[in-house]
Order: structure tokens, then C-alpha cells, then sequence
């Protein structure tokens, strides 16, 4: 089930990713931001119908507004849009209209919603826009920075919602019936990382004059190149299926450090998926080297809202790490995973003494529960 809680893009690739399969209209993804243009034609960064909003949450930043110039409707929208099988305009999410200087919050039927509720809209307060259903409801959420979130409207969960699994699209549209063309521009999908994601194969080179083949899975093996003056293979492995790459540079003999031959490498990527009120477990084993231990090292683990020093911590992952021989075991109960409402970033890191090894970092995606007890 392809939920929306799963679709993450900061837009710092350049490309418009193949989850917007349906982007319409001229739209195009620079400078890190996905630009709509805002014209009297229709223009949307829009996903294919093959999404789900049930038990779902998502939220993006809304980075410009088109100008109101001299058109009596300008706007930027967010909706998550119902299959067309029987009453087109059937959808759910928000409306920026810089004309009149309101933010709709709308579960429209035919383009239209009688109970719709309004604020006057603020770039700065309302910056960020999540929509969320869990519980059987509906809610409308704006916040300021992707952390501290206000709800501005709670609706019992349309049927449509519900009975179109896999069947709807995520759609960040813009549109004017007059005056200026100018644009409508939106980021950080899902996540505050603002950092380069990249969705592609490709072959890591180090500058030296030897390199080593490492490989850092997590079921998978990845090609990885190194600077060093010996040769090391080196896998970290654990219970998912995934591709990690990695760049390393050795800067000195392993053989006579007193730092794993691990500690060398640049961490891992890797990203947690993580099932609301389920149990999560992964293992994390080094096993290039059968004598190796991490006998003497403790682990530590976080997943934050976002890396910077005033990111919240979501989960310490600390308490549900156990290390045992070459193996970091990540075990958390699914009643601390019941209280993981959104997605953040995690890494892992090994400590002994003043010194600490990064292992593995990345994104934590979270899947809401739909079942209750």
C-alpha cells in the first residue's frame, strides 16, 4: 500500500522524481524547490493515482505565493485528490488564496465545500501545511517550522478517503484568472533535510594510488572506493532490504590503530521504515573480520525531527540497543513505536572513551497504524 506517509522529496535533485509522474502544466524542480507555474492555465506537481491518504499523514512547505497582481482568484493549493469515477472535483487539503489573504482548509465535493474554514494566511505561521487521518478523522495542521504544528480543522474521515486505496494522487498546484504569470514554489516534502538526495547507481572513485573494495549492506552490496595504503573488505549487514554507498578515506594503517578498520569508512546510509505500533528490529553486523568484536564500545541512537541542534527528539533509540560480539542489535517495543507520529533522521554512532564512530545515518519514514486496540 503505497501511503503518503511513504513519499519524501526535498527537491535537491533537479529532476522531477518519478513519484510526480502526473506534473502538469510547465512545472520544474531548481534550486532545490519544485516551481508551479501560477498562469490562467492549470499547473501542478502531481503524483499518479496510485496513493493512498487512509491512515496517512504528509506535510510540505508552501516557500512562495503567487502575487495577487490584478486577478481575483490567485492561489497555491495542496490536495490529495479522489479517482474520478463518479463525481469529479472530490478532494481533500488546503488553499493559499493571496487575492482575498485567506488559508482554506476544504473537503471538497464538485470543487466545492459548504463548511470549509478559513485564517488569514501568513507565510511565516503557516509555512508548513499537514494533512493527516488516523482515528477516523480528518486534520488540517499548519506550523511555522515542521516541528511545533497547530490544528486548524478536524472532519470525520470522507468515505472516499477510505474506500480509495491506492487510488488517489498528491497534487501542489497553482492557478490565476488574471494579471501577472508568476509562480508557485514548494519544498521539503515529508522531510527537513535539506540536504542532496539522489536516487541512482553509480561508481564511487577516491584519489589515490590504490583503492580498496569496501561494501557497506544492508542486504545489498554496494561498491565503495577508499584511499588507503592496504586493501580492507568490510560489510555491515542487517534485517532489511537495501542498497548503501558510502566514500571513505583511510588516513592511516589499520593494523596499527587501535580504531576498528570500520571506523575508516564514511557512514552508511540507511534508512529506517518504521511501522507505528509494531515492533522494530534490525541487526547491524560487521563480519569481514571473523575475530572482530565491539567488546569495550557502547552504542547510541536517535531519531530527530531535524539534525540541526534544535531538532526534537522523536525516539532515543539508545535503551533498545544491545551489542552482542560484531552485532548491534535495534530492538524497540511497539508501544515506543506507537508514539512515532511522523518521519524524522537517525543515525547510529559507537562510543569508547572520547571517541566516537558514526556507522550508519539516513531518514526514519514512518507507516501509521490503522488498526487499534
Amino acid at each position: 500500500m503505497p501511503s503518503l506517509s511513504t513519499l519524501v522529496d526535498n527537491f535537491n535533485d533537479g529532476v522531477i522524481g518519478a513519484n510526480w509522474g502526473n506534473t502538469y502544466g510547465g512545472c520544474t524542480e531548481t534550486g532545490g524547490k519544485a516551481h508551479v507555474p501560477c498562469t490562467t492555465g492549470y499547473a501542478g506537481y502531481q503524483t499518479a493515482y496510485s496513493w493512498t491518504l487512509a491512515g496517512a499523514s504528509f506535510y510540505v512547505a508552501v516557500t512562495t505565493v503567487p502575487a495577487a497582481s490584478t486577478a481575483t482568484e490567485a492561489y497555491a493549493s495542496v490536495f490529495v485528490n479522489a479517482p474520478d469515477i463518479a463525481t469529479s472535483g472530490t478532494r481533500i487539503g488546503f488553499v493559499i488564496n493571496t487575492v482575498t489573504g485567506l488559508l482554506k482548509f476544504s473537503s471538497e465535493t464538485g470543487y466545492f465545500d459548504a463548511g470549509a474554514t478559513t485564517v488569514t494566511y501568513s507565510a511565516v505561521t503557516h509555512k508548513f501545511l499537514r494533512l493527516r487521518e488516523t482515528g477516523g478523522n480528518v486534520y488540517w495542521d499548519t506550523s511555522p517550522d515542521g516541528t511545533t504544528w497547530t490544528n486548524r480543522r478536524t472532519l470525520a474521515t470522507p468515505a472516499w478517503v477510505t474506500a480509495s486505496v491506492d487510488t488517489c494522487a498528491l497534487d501542489l498546484s497553482a492557478h490565476r484568472d488574471a494579471g501577472t504569470p508568476d509562480e508557485a514554489q514548494y519544498d521539503l516534502f515529508n522531510t527537513l533535510s535539506d540536504g542532496a538526495v539522489w536516487t541512482a547507481a553509480a561508481t564511487l572513485t577516491a584519489d589515490a594510488s590504490l583503492t580498496s573494495a569496501g561494501i557497506v549492506s544492508a542486504h545489498a552490496d554496494a561498491a565503495l572506493s577508499s584511499d588507503a595504503s592496504l586493501t580492507a573488505t568490510l560489510r555491515l549487514s542487517a534485517h532489511a532490504a537495501a542498497l548503501l554507498a558510502g566514500e571513505s578515506t583511510l588516513d592511516a594503517d589499520a593494523a596499527s590503530t587501535a580504531l576498528p578498520e570500520v571506523a575508516d569508512m564514511a557512514a552508511g546510509d540507511w534508512d529506517l521504515f518504521i511501522e507505528q505500533g509494531a515492533t522494530f528490529v534490525q541487526t547491524y553486523t560487521v563480519i569481514d573480520d571473523p575475530s572482530f568484536t565491539w567488546t569495550g564500545w557502547t552504542a547510541r541512537a536517535q531519531i530527530r525531527s531535524a539534525p540541526a541542534d534544535n531538532g526534537d527528539i522523536l525516539i532515543n533509540l539508545t535503551p533498545y540497543l544491545t551489542i552482542v560480539g560484531a552485532a548491534i542489535r535495534l530492538a524497540v517495543p511497539a508501544s515506543v513505536t506507537q508514539t512515532l507520529t511522523r518521519n524524522g533522521v537517525w543515525d547510529l554512532e559507537m562510543v569508547q572513551g572520547s571517541t566516537v564512530v558514526r556507522l550508519l545515518n539516513g531518514k526514519a519514514i514512518v507507516s501509521l497504524e490503522v488498526t487499534r486496540t
